[in-house]
């Protein structure tokens, strides 16, 4: 992003850093990660080196201190290289909200170190995209110890992160609709079930999980019983849904800057004319990045929001994702055919944010769902039915 930083960052930010791990590891990795569909752990191992994946964490416990504003610019400078390194560090931080405001203090300080990996594990296979509606369980075995069960349907990081931010039924029937636990990877009980070939995103790790007698501590529950909904709502889902802005932004930032590349070296031999010469095809290239500055406008107008406490804010929160998730798509779309048949090859890199962009669209809450909620906000209707509450 081109708005200034928070003012949490100094001259010492260890976001100063990113720009060398993108060059000397995230960059030449990427189309690797892409074709064997595989965890970038080198790109992720060096970010966590670099001070990055503590970024958001208070300094109370040895991290960044830094607000939304700043993690949303190193998640759009991810995005613009590696889509699978970048969506594994944002659902890094928007588990990591959650452990800040009710995780345990050595693990707050674990990530803060960069020693620590988290992820949500939200999505269930009963209730697909509705990440509201848990239908995994969680039962009390006694005082000090509980079971959960679930058959969780995506989870990106599955088997690499250390722990995963896992949603399930109250304990108590009308406790509210959903708790949140903090589960150990080593957990007995757990297991990755199966593995992922997308379309996209094809390094991110997004695979299903279950828990089948899973036990843990009664402390390992954050916020109270049945109050992992509201903590969902107000925790993760601001930075969640603004780091997906800041990452369809990056995807098609640079999709555009390819595309502006390619038409301008490329030329006609039987012409000599480059690409770029003719008007309409400027014209194409103008539109796309008319799109691309207005989603950046718009986030920076949502960060501020954020920030200063506009009564406007959830609702930019909401719109921010799903403009993003259209925008991307439409623009990819837009460079993959000012580009024709070399969009096509690897070599530009365009054919894999194209594929990567597509992910936004059905990402929960899908674009569909955050229409929805703006249209409830907009016509005074809650957020959810009482229902799904």
């Amino acid at each position: 992003m081109t708005t200034s930083v928070d003012n949490a960052q100094t001259a010492t930010d260890p976001a100063d850093t990113l720009g060398t791990v993108i060059d000397d590891v995230i960059r030449p990795q990427a189309p690797i990660v892409d074709r064997d569909g595989a965890f970038p752990r080198p790109g992720v191992d060096a970010l966590a080196a670099a001070g990055l994946l503590g970024l958001a964490s208070s300094t109370e416990v040895g991290g960044g201190g830094h607000g939304i504003r700043a993690v949303a610019e190193v998640i759009e400078r991810l995005a613009a290289e590696c889509g699978s390194t970048a969506m594994v560090v944002l659902m890094h931080y928007a588990a990591t909200a959650v452990i800040e405001a009710h995780g345990p203090r050595d693990v707050r300080a674990a990530i803060a170190a960069g020693d620590h990996l988290t992820t949500l594990a939200f999505s269930e296979y009963g209730s697909r995209s509705h990440f509201w509606s848990p239908t995994g369980t969680a039962a009390a075995d006694d005082a000090d110890t509980v079971r959960l069960d679930a058959r969780k349907s995506w989870v990106t990081s599955a088997g690499e992160a250390n722990s995963y931010v896992w949603s399930s039924l109250p304990l108590t029937r009308d406790a509210g609709p959903m708790t949140l636990w903090l589960v150990p990877a080593d957990s007995a009980g757990l297991s990755v079930t199966g593995d992922f070939d997308g379309l996209g995103l094809r390094g991110n790790g997004s695979r299903p999980m279950t828990a089948d007698g899973l036990h843990i501590p009664a402390a390992a529950r954050m916020a109270a019983d049945g109050a992992g909904l509201d903590t969902a709502l107000g925790a993760v889902l601001p930075w969640f849904l603004v780091l997906n802005a800041a990452f369809c932004l990056g995807l098609a930032d640079s999709a555009v800057a390819e595309a502006g590349r390619h038409l301008t070296r490329t030329t006609l031999a039987h012409t000599g004319a480059a690409l770029r010469d003719a008007p309409v095809t400027r014209r194409d290239l103008a539109r796309l990045m008319i799109r691309t500055d207005a989603l950046r406008a718009f986030l920076g107008d949502t960060l501020t929001a954020l920030e200063t406490g506009r009564d406007d804010a959830m609702l930019r929160v909401l719109q921010v994702k799903a403009l993003a998730g259209e925008t991307v798509a439409d623009v990819t779309d837009g460079a993959m055919q000012l580009c024709g048949g070399s969009a096509f090859r690897k070599e530009l890199g365009l054919e894999r944010r194209f594929r990567d962009a597509r992910a936004a669209r059905v990402m929960a809450p899908t674009t569909d769902a955050l229409h929805d909620f703006v249209g409830r906000v907009a016509t005074g209707l809650p957020l959810l039915d009482e229902a799904n509450r």
